[in-house]
């Protein structure tokens, strides 16, 4: 049977088995994005084109430890190490970044935020220096904080091209393939994988802006907002599905946050990243370009996730950029709503998290006044509530 076939039959069936007319009104699934997800799909509106990305596979990073040095290929440092020769290294500390000079056969990145988001201003002397590093990516554009303060999914994509243009404006053009996002997947694992594939949309139209026809670098870490202190066991579980959504939106480069949130050990440590190596040489989910082009859902909540991303950007420039923004509050206000929002939706269980708010439910000990400032915009985990 063909789809045009299948789906009155489908419709029918279902409104048999809920025995009512009104099937799409008690399908609608609910959702914080303000994303319309339907109960089923048969076609596409505007099919993509495979979407790239920069890095042929996804680096597995891991945090550098003198152990791993043999069997790893990409690491994150924060102090220096000698003799560290044909590796991919992230730098996380901006003191060490200062006194690195790469040799020709070596990779470095980035991963320092120049953004002062508390007082709305770019750190120009650090953003100076590290443009001048040989670095293959200079500047870090961080999201990964508003992620994990509660910032909707649209808001983070349009945050992180409204700190592009702020870094455009400054340094120019040429910045755009000097950049770095740091980007935080949740649980939401289809919307994680749209995420991604949104923001490379998004990121290539604001580029052909300039005349440019660019890919964002991506760099993805697993979410601290959904984990809890108790049962670690399931944070493994859920940062393992955020890895994996990361490598199917296509990133360049996962890194695994240490699953024992607030207890971390050599062991957690070296647990976190045999995630990654799991996923890449078992499932090899790592190397394919875009793996989720042509699923009808994923390509329609990525355009949809776009176009809100796109009208929130808009949205900020219009009112004066993201560093207006931030000096004005509004962009706090923004993500704090959102937050608040959120949380309130894991107090009530509509969120659900496991060994927290469900098996077992435990009580409330903080509230939502306790846990945000709609002045600041600071990571909190949804499980602190219950802590």
């Amino acid at each position: 049977m063909s789809n045009t076939e299948t789906f009155p039959n489908w419709e029918n069936l279902v409104k048999k088995q809920l025995k009512t007319e009104d099937i799409y009104t008690i399908l609608k699934k609910e959702n914080l994005e303000g994303i319309d997800v339907k109960p089923f799909y048969n076609s596409v509106h505007k099919p993509l084109v495979n979407l790239p990305k920069v890095e042929e596979s996804t680096h597995l990073v891991a945090k550098y430890h003198e152990s791993l040095e043999d069997d790893v290929f990409a690491f994150i440092l924060d102090h220096n190490v000698e003799n560290l020769e044909e590796k991919t290294i992230f730098i996380n500390n901006k003191d060490l970044a200062e006194h690195i000079s790469p040799a020709d056969n070596d990779q470095y990145f980035s991963l320092i935020d120049i953004f002062d988001e508390k007082n709305g201003v770019i750190d120009d002397q650090l953003a100076k220096e590290l443009l001048a590093k040989d670095f293959k990516r200079n500047i870090c554009v961080d999201i990964s904080l508003h992620q994990n303060a509660g910032a909707a999914i649209y808001q983070q994509l349009g945050i992180a091209l409204a700190k592009a243009k702020e870094l455009v404006e400054v340094y120019g053009q040429e910045i755009l393939n000097k950049l770095i996002f740091k980007i935080a997947v949740g649980g939401n694992y289809f919307f994680e994988t749209a995420k991604l594939r949104a923001f490379k949309l998004i990121f290539n139209q604001f580029s052909k802006e300039y005349g440019l026809d660019e890919i964002p670098y991506i760099f993805v870490e697993t979410s601290l907002r959904n984990k809890a202190i108790v049962d670690s066991e399931n944070n493994l579980i859920r940062s393992t599905l955020e890895l994996a959504s990361a490598m199917i939106g296509g990133a360049d480069a996962v890194y695994s946050t240490n699953y024992a949130v607030e207890k971390s050990t050599e062991n957690s440590e070296e647990i976190s990243f045999k995630q990654q190596i799991v996923l890449a040489y078992e499932s090899i989910i790592n190397v394919f370009e875009d793996a989720s082009n042509g699923s009808y859902y994923v390509e329609d909540i990525t355009q949809q996730i776009a176009e809100k991303s796109w009208a929130f950007f808009v949205e900020i420039e219009e009112a004066g950029g993201y560093l207006e923004l931030l000096k004005q509050g509004t962009i706090q206000k923004k993500i704090y709503d959102q937050a608040v929002e959120e949380q309130k939706w894991v107090e009530e269980g509509k969120i659900k998290i496991i060994g927290v708010n469900l098996y077992p439910k435990l009580d409330v000990k903080k509230s939502v006044a306790e846990l945000y400032n709609e002045k600041e915009i600071k990571a909190v985990r949804w499980a602190e509530m219950f802590e």
